[in-house]
């Protein structure tokens, strides 16, 4: 497992490296939705390489709840896997993400060519602010949003206090909340290089109405469905 796991690390940073360069020349010329395309191709590429060295593979659960309408997304945040899976599962999202990416070359450059939101963590009630007015910005425009709530990877069986800007941005665009909880930290723990074969399994819950009601209301009733599927997902796993 250890040496399936290096041989796989090394295939990623290789992959991303050559992809992010290759994105970067010729995003420019291509409409959004052919970019969403390639990020897609490129995570697919990714998760079957997985599948063969690794022996990790995932399934994905209630599709059918991912509304038509832009809408956003809280995506649990316990693994690197679901940065790059998340392109695989319903309509093109910009990710909120910290600001420093978008400076690391080429990685960062293909981030700002998926029209992601950035933000500065650092600035308080400010950050969330560019939350809401560029994230209104990308709904307007058709796009959805994906928004790790937690902020930072969790390791598996943690939580902390969902940050309330994606419930916030829902609400003040009158746009459903869609919770999404998944098991890939358990498999792909956030710290460490051991990468455990099994089946990760991807969750989509039920569209949350936001739209003039309280942003805690909405994101306490998202935390709460998304840590619940989860525990319920590893105590299927365990029996």
């Amino acid at each position: 497992m250890w040496i399936r796991s290096v041989v796989f690390t090394t295939f990623m940073f290789a992959w991303t490296l050559a992809f992010a360069i290759f994105f970067v020349c010729v995003a420019w010329a291509l409409p959004l939705p052919r970019r969403f395309g390639l990020a897609a191709w490129y995570a697919g590429v990714m998760l079957r390489v997985l599948r063969a060295v690794c022996g990790l593979e995932h399934r994905v659960v209630g599709l059918e709840n991912i509304p038509a309408e832009p809408h956003v997304a809280l995506w649990k945040h316990s693994s690197s896997w679901e940065t790059f899976a998340q392109f695989l599962v319903g309509p093109p999202k910009v990710i909120v993400l910290k600001r420093e990416l978008m400076y690391i070359p080429f990685f960062g450059w293909g981030l700002w060519q998926l029209r992601s939101i950035a933000v500065d963590r650092g600035a308080g009630a400010s950050a969330v602010n560019q939350v809401v007015s560029q994230g209104t910005a990308r709904l307007r425009e058709g796009l959805s949003a994906l928004i790790f709530p937690e902020g930072t990877r969790m390791a598996a069986g943690e939580t902390r206090r969902y940050g309330v800007s994606g419930a916030l941005l829902a609400s003040r665009a009158g746009c459903a909340v869609v919770p999404v909880a998944h098991d890939a930290g358990y498999f792909w723990p956030r710290r460490g290089l051991l990468k455990k074969p099994g089946l990760i399994t991807v969750v989509v819950g039920p569209p949350i109405a936001a739209a003039g009601r309280d942003p805690r209301e909405v994101n306490d009733e998202a935390q709460a469905w998304i840590e619940t599927t989860i525990a319920q997902l590893r105590a299927g796993a365990a029996r």
